[in-house]
């Protein structure tokens, strides 16, 4: 199957099982499911073997794959191999090589062949713009870097999609973003916010928010000045997680991954992804760094792929502190929304926890000197009623467009 026709394929499966029932739908899984576990999974020489049940298997995360990269593909490719061609143009042979942006630290890898780039593109088609897809669109990517990924979109005669480097700054190529009139625009939130901040000149029929965690309080701004809703597409090196809906559901992509939930506490789940259509870089009950809140509810277009209320933000940047009844833990949207009801005319922060028993409160300079101060005693009276020990300090600094790294709001800076 050339290359197309995998896309064409993708498409056209991924839109086939969107119409199944819940029931069906979890049968189809297991079957395909079952069937990459006894085929590919056993590939890998880091397994082996096809496992009774999936839950046999080790969980792993990003440490151990990076660890034994060479083990978990089928092509025995190594990191530094990887590596080295992530850093040029992305070509290893016949494969395609990416990385992650590392904002954690540690640079994540990830190796696929073209028949499975073009199986990603006919799913994230399928999933973002099936009706756009028959009157051609041009697609704007706004990311910090690119990837072989997006090659396999540019080869359609119905796409034209061009990428724009985030870190060179918008400033380097808005008049070519505006030139170019994008249909669909792919970037994350704080891109969106600024274009709305500066008056950019565009008109697209589908915005999505990407790449970053889309805090609540931007997604107003973005849709007032797009005069759209606001989506978003989940995605990550290890894959494509969520995509939203045209009712709004941002519905997980249980048709290519299987998810198992890990608690986190506050009703909030870690996910353990198992990647069922990649067979190059094998992904089993991967641990994943994300913080989600799963809908209760299914979503009114039908899908029997079940909905992600909100992507809280990332495990790294839960804040572990003292208290009087010993350690506890605040996450993203605990600590976020304290500042951001505090007083309605904030709109950017940078809460960061230094040490332990230090956190630092960054607010704008123009901000209102009662604004500020309401913010920084709602960030005092959340420590106070978990009984923790630590201290707020309060810095009224510049709060400019970062595009060299992602903008992360909420921030652990203190080693786990």
């Amino acid at each position: 199957m050339n290359g197309l026709a995998e896309a064409l394929w993708s498409f056209a499966v991924t839109r086939w099982v969107s119409r199944k029932s819940r029931p069906a739908f979890e049968r189809w899984q297991a079957r395909t499911l079952r069937r990459w576990l006894d085929r590919d999974l056993p590939l890998a020489p880091f397994y082996g073997k096809a496992p009774h049940h999936l839950g046999d298997l080790a969980v792993t995360d990003k440490a151990l794959l990076m660890a034994n990269f060479e083990r978990f593909n089928i092509g025995g490719v190594a990191a530094r191999d990887a590596r080295a061609a992530a850093s040029a143009d992305g070509r290893l042979g016949d494969l395609t090589v990416g990385a992650s942006t590392g904002t954690s630290g540690n640079r994540g890898l990830f190796v696929i062949s073209e028949a499975e780039k073009y199986r990603w593109l006919g799913t994230i088609l399928a999933k973002a713009v099936p009706d756009l897809l028959w009157r051609g669109m041009r697609v704007a990517v706004i990311l910090p870097q690119n990837t072989g990924l997006y090659d396999s979109a540019r080869k359609s005669r119905r796409i034209d999609l061009r990428f724009f480097d985030l870190t060179l700054g918008p400033e380097h190529w808005r008049a070519a973003l505006e030139d170019f009139a994008p249909t669909v625009i792919i970037a994350p939130p704080k891109i969106l916010r600024h274009f709305a901040a500066t008056g950019f000149r565009l008109s697209p029929q589908r915005v999505f928010s990407a790449a970053e965690t889309l805090d609540p309080v931007d997604r107003p701004v973005v849709e007032s000045f797009f005069r759209l809703p606001l989506d978003q597409i989940y995605m990550a090196t290890e894959g494509l997680f969520a995509v939203t809906c045209r009712q709004g559901g941002l519905h997980l992509a249980e048709d290519s991954v299987f998810f198992e939930f890990e608690p986190a506490g506050d009703d909030l789940v870690t996910p353990l992804v198992t990647a069922f259509r990649r067979q190059t870089q094998i992904m089993a009950r991967y641990r994943m760094n994300d913080l989600l809140r799963l809908s209760d509810k299914p979503c009114r277009c039908g899908s029997p792929l079940r909905t992600v209320d909100e992507i809280v933000g990332r495990m790294d940047d839960v804040f572990r502190l003292a208290s009087a009844d010993g350690p506890i833990l605040l996450t993203p949207d605990i600590l976020r929304n304290a500042v951001l009801k505090a007083d309605r005319r904030i709109d950017d922060f940078r809460l960061i926890q230094t040490a332990p028993d230090a956190i630092e409160l960054r607010l704008a300079l123009e901000l209102a000197d009662e604004a500020a101060t309401a913010a920084h005693q709602a960030v005092r009276t959340l420590l106070a009623a978990r009984k923790a020990t630590a201290g707020v300090a309060l810095i009224r600094v510049p709060l400019p467009l970062e595009t060299v790294r992602k903008l992360r709001r909420v921030e652990c800076r203190v080693p786990p």
